[in-house]
Parts: C-alpha cells; sequence; structure tokens
C-alpha cells in the first residue's frame, strides 16, 4: 500500500517551499515591527480590529506573521518595519557563539534555522552577523546530533531530539535510518540494496547529455 502524503522538505535559504509543512507552519511565526504607513483593512487579519474594513494607523506597533511582513515590505515605500526577534539579537547571539550545543532552540523557536534565513530578506544592518550565527551554531551543534542518533538503537529518543529545532531532527531522523538500514543488512535482513535518489538522478543527467 502506497503512502498518501510523501514528505516534502523545506527550502533553502531565502525561499521557502510552500508544499512543505514545515515551511508553511514556519511562515506563520510572528515578527514584531511597527506600521510605518496606515494599511487599509489589514486590523482585523492583524488582530488590531473588530471589523474586516478596519484600517492600522501609521506608528502602531505590530505582530507580523512573516508571511504578510514579507509581502508588505518594501525598502522603497516604507509600509512596514520589522524588528529582529531576541533570540536573533546579538545578546543571544553572544550566548550561541559561546556555546551552542547548551542552547534548547526548540522551546525558543522550533525553525530557528529556517526562520533566521527568512530574516535576511529584511533590510538589516546585522544580516551578517545573524547568517554567520546561523551557520557558526548548525555547525557546532551537528556532530554532536549525528553521534546522538548513531549510538540510539533500538531505544526511546524522545529526550534526545527535545531541545532540537525542527532541522535538526529532520537531521537525526535521517541518522537513525542510517543506523537501522545498516543493523538490518549487518543480520541479512535488507532485501535489496539499491542506489540513492542523488546518484540516480546524476546517472539520469548524465545520460541525457550522452544522448544530446
Amino acid at each position: 500500500m502506497s503512502e498518501a502524503y510523501f514528505p516534502v522538505g523545506p527550502g533553502l535559504g531565502l525561499e521557502e517551499n510552500f508544499l512543505s509543512l514545515d515551511d508553511i507552519l514556519m511562515s506563520q511565526e510572528k515578527l514584531p515591527g511597527r506600521a510605518e504607513s496606515s494599511l487599509p483593512r489589514l486590523a482585523f487579519v492583524l488582530g488590531q480590529g473588530a471589523g474586516t474594513g478596519d484600517s492600522i494607523p501609521e506608528g502602531t506597533k505590530l505582530e507580523i506573521p512573516l508571511w504578510l511582513a514579507k509581502g508588505l515590505h518594501d525598502s522603497k515605500r516604507r509600509i512596514i518595519s520589522v524588528e529582529l526577534p531576541k533570540i536573533y539579537k546579538e545578546a543571544w547571539r553572544t550566548v550561541f557563539s559561546a556555546d551552542a550545543t547548551v542552547v534548547d532552540l526548540h522551546k525558543l523557536g522550533p525553525y530557528y534555522y529556517g526562520f533566521g534565513s527568512q530574516l535576511l530578506n529584511f533590510d538589516n544592518p546585522e544580516n551578517p552577523e545573524i547568517a554567520q550565527t546561523l551557520l557558526q551554531t548548525f555547525i557546532s551543534r551537528f556532530r554532536r546530533i549525528m553521534d546522538s542518533s548513531q549510538n540510539a538503537y533500538n531505544e526511546d529518543t524522545s529526550v534526545l531530539v527535545a531541545r532540537l529545532d525542527e532541522l535538526e531532527r529532520a537531521l537525526f531522523q535521517a541518522g537513525q535510518k542510517g543506523l537501522n538500514d545498516f543493523q538490518c543488512w549487518e543480520k541479512g535482513q535488507a532485501s535489496q540494496i539499491t542506489a540513492s535518489s542523488l546518484v540516480q538522478n546524476y546517472g539520469k543527467r548524465k545520460f541525457t547529455e550522452v544522448d544530446g
């Protein structure tokens, strides 16, 4: 019986993949911001009014979903301005640079890497530091995550993944699948060894180039 739903991975970098449930949920995360001009008929959407026709006055402080903030952001027209969430500000960047492995990313924001990458769409002088912190945090936590996934066979892993963000949980699950597949192969339980989709796609592309 085939699966009814095949999971779609999140987008990479600045772009979301709206076929991905993770990216859809991540785009609902809210940014602190401010209306730089009057926003007609948006008060109800942002919980600032009772009627669908109500407007948001200039200068109003807002909590804006990421998808809407990206749609309204225009550096030339100054419709809205957005602020950095606290976990991407300098104080927290200092914590991450000291020892990122002790931070509970899931408690702070389950889409730390994806949401942080999306912040780079907005004109902020701290963007280079944010990008560097995202990269270094991932690098410093990656080895421990993969080591944990390779040393937890047939046991409860809920404690191991509790502090991970959603991207890290996906990496942990990939490591677990690799471990389980290897154990099955070692015990002679693997029915067939098949090439990965990456290798298969590369082969198809080479054949296409030869035929062309």
